[in-house]
């Protein structure tokens, strides 16, 4: 999708605004930025069906940013950020990837260093020159080496959330080739893996060279690697390695199981295939004496042929997923059908970008049965936070909009958990509200042990339902803070709270071996879409994902809860 491409060409337009000392424009292209990342459809088509009008029609995209969409769709290109990358050293906008350098600091290390990309930054590392530097120190030094750590890891493996949308258009397009019988994602997205080095693309069809023609002549694609008869490999515009393998109808089955992964998995299932008397390949399990073909055509008839049950694919990394299967002891995973309702979505109130009768609407056309409206808290200046008055004047307006809808509305906040542990409203505001996420937004530099016990005294005050984003990472941009989460669980275990999983792409919080541990605390979770829109939330389906990849059932998560249920967990009398 094109949506990714432009969003990342705003917020670098954003960066180079700010380090060039313009006010109010970056704000603006950091809002489109964020707009475009959470469309569901790709932008492209939008203006191919209804011009620059229906461009301009997307919340948080003016006229002078929509006529900067069209350029790049039609052209290519912006004019605007090409002058504004000449007006700096090439090199220097990557250091604004960087955590714990923002447009100032980049400024800074350019005008006393000269460092003006990533090679000078490192080798100012290694000559410990930025230690030195006043404002920056040693804890800084240390706080950019590991975001340059980071930053490197990051180009190696891109985010679920972007690799999904670009399967699913390439699935879509392999779709259409007359003769296609299967086309399927493996690998990571399959598993929905957080983050995905590479994407493979299984494919049944009987018309080899029709296939290879399509994948390999895309728009997307950048440059071949290879093409041959049954794969080809090449590396599309946004440098992700992508397979496609043609495959015949009674090996698709077994080839889906050994691409899907991971690699322990398919280990443990070859030495069982052994065992019986097999041998597993991705072309089918065969007996090894006869060479006759067992099974192949679906994983189904193949995780049998071995003795157990069918395995979900998000489970497959060689946690204990075998034996259970073996022993017929695997969980019944949660579903999306399984959600009622979302407990955690902003709105023009605070950063949204929809009004709140727009999230309701949106929710129940999704067919759920509540929806929360939980804003921002006074402390959180940046994302317009409700003060206490407006807090007020949001609970009137929802309780009157309330009498349009059948969906049930709940009146939530996200409140910012201060530097002490103590909410960011005092407690007669908390007790009218049904539902309260507590989340850190500020300090990720503490100790690990001031953030734990900021984070413990947060979950003792009563009023407070659901640890927000747990750790507070934003996946190859920002490592989580520092947090003994063990202590972190036992004391939500104490207090009978939720913990969130935050369903946004760039978060997945808790991430999938948290979710586990949390589950052995006896923790109930409520899957999240943080949405900021209402395209964000349809994202609830990734943190789905995530609970299943956690071995989550619907019982293990309060959203498939009904109201009833719901406001007994909460501790409220009634919702």
């Amino acid at each position: 999708m094109m949506n990714f491409e432009l969003a990342e060409l705003f917020y670098n337009i954003a960066d180079i605004l700010e380090m060039l000392g313009v006010a109010w424009k970056p704000i603006a292209y950091r809002k489109a930025a964020r707009q475009l990342e959470s469309l569901s459809k790709d932008i492209k088509d939008i203006y191919e069906e209804g011009g620059i009008e229906a461009v301009q029609d997307i919340p948080s995209i003016g006229e002078s940013i929509a006529k900067k969409i069209t350029q790049y769709i039609e052209t290519g290109k912006i004019d605007e950020y090409e002058k504004l990358k000449a007006k700096l050293p090439e090199g220097l906008a990557k250091l604004l990837e960087i955590e714990s350098i923002g447009p100032k600091r980049a400024a800074i290390l350019y005008k006393k260093l000269k460092i003006e990309s990533i090679g000078d930054l490192k080798q100012a590392i290694t000559q410990n020159k930025i230690a030195k530097l006043a404002g920056f120190g040693l804890k800084s030094q240390q706080n950019i080496a590991a975001g340059l750590d980071l930053f490197q890891k990051s180009k190696e493996r891109a985010s679920l959330g972007e690799v999904i949308p670009i399967a699913n258009e390439i699935i879509n397009i392999l779709k259409k080739v007359p003769g296609v019988e299967h086309a399927m994602p493996a690998g990571s997205v399959r598993r929905w893996k957080e983050t995905v080095g590479d994407l493979d693309i299984l494919v049944v069809s009987k018309h080899h060279k029709i296939i290879m023609d399509k994948f390999t002549t895309m728009p997307i694609v950048q440059r071949i690697l290879a093409k041959g008869k049954t794969k080809s490999t090449v590396i599309l515009k946004n440098n992700l390695q992508t397979d496609v393998r043609v495959l015949e109808k009674r090996s698709f089955g077994a080839a889906l199981n050994y691409f899907t992964g991971n690699v322990d998995h398919n280990i443990t299932l070859r030495r069982i295939a052994i065992e019986k008397g097999y041998k597993l390949s991705e072309y089918g399990l065969f007996d090894r004496k006869t060479g006759k073909f067992i099974a192949g055509r679906t994983e189904e008839e193949l995780y049998k042929k071995l003795g157990m049950r069918y395995i979900e694919p998000e489970l497959r990394e060689n946690r204990g997923e075998i034996n259970a299967a073996i022993s017929n002891k695997l969980p019944k995973l949660i579903t999306l059908s399984d959600i009622r309702g979302d407990l955690h979505a902003h709105t023009k109130w605070s950063d949204g970008t929809n009004t709140i009768e727009q999230m309701v609407r949106a929710a129940q056309d999704l067919g759920y049965e509540f929806i929360c409206i939980s804003d921002h808290s006074q402390t959180q200046a940046i994302a317009r936070g409700l003060k206490i008055g407006q807090i007020i004047r949001q609970v009137a307006e929802i309780k009157k909009l309330q009498k349009k809808f059948k969906i049930k509305i709940l009146i939530g906040s996200e409140v910012d958990i201060l530097s002490n542990g103590e909410l960011d409203f005092p407690d007669e505001i908390l007790k009218k509200l049904d539902v309260v996420i507590g989340s850190v937004h500020s300090g990720f530099k503490s100790s690990k042990e001031k953030m734990t016990q900021r984070v413990i005294t947060a979950l003792q005050n009563k009023y407070l339902n659901i640890l927000g984003h747990p750790t507070g990472r934003l996946i190859n941009k920002r490592n989580p803070y520092e947090i003994d989460l063990k202590k972190v669980f036992d004391a939500a275990a104490q207090n009978k709270k939720i913990m969130e999983i935050d369903s946004h792409p760039a978060r997945l919080d808790l991430k999938d071996e948290h979710i586990l541990l949390a589950k052995q605390y006896g923790l109930k979770f409520a899957i999240n879409s943080d949405a900021h829109s209402v395209e964000q939330l349809k994202l609830l389906e990734f943190g789905v994902h995530s609970a299943r990849r956690g071995w989550l059932e619907a019982g293990d998560v309060i959203n498939t809860y009904k109201l009833s249920g719901l406001a007994k967990t909460l501790h409220r009398t009634k919702l």
